[in-house]
């Protein structure tokens, strides 16, 4: 009986999880950000390509 109330009082693993979801989550956003970034960079590399071979 006192192993399954130490187990439900011993919050690691749920500690761990939640770090894990905030990280996953912050990858998720640096991904998406980076994708527009890298989007955006290629229209601006074209736009003067073009205005240099003008």
């Amino acid at each position: 009986m006192q192993f399954i109330r130490k187990m439900l009082k011993n919050e690691k693993g749920a500690t761990a999880i939640e770090y894990g979801l905030i990280a996953a989550l912050i990858a998720v956003a640096a991904i998406g950000a980076m994708t527009s970034l890298g989007s955006n960079l290629t229209n601006t590399f074209n736009s003067v390509s073009d205005n240099l071979e003008q």
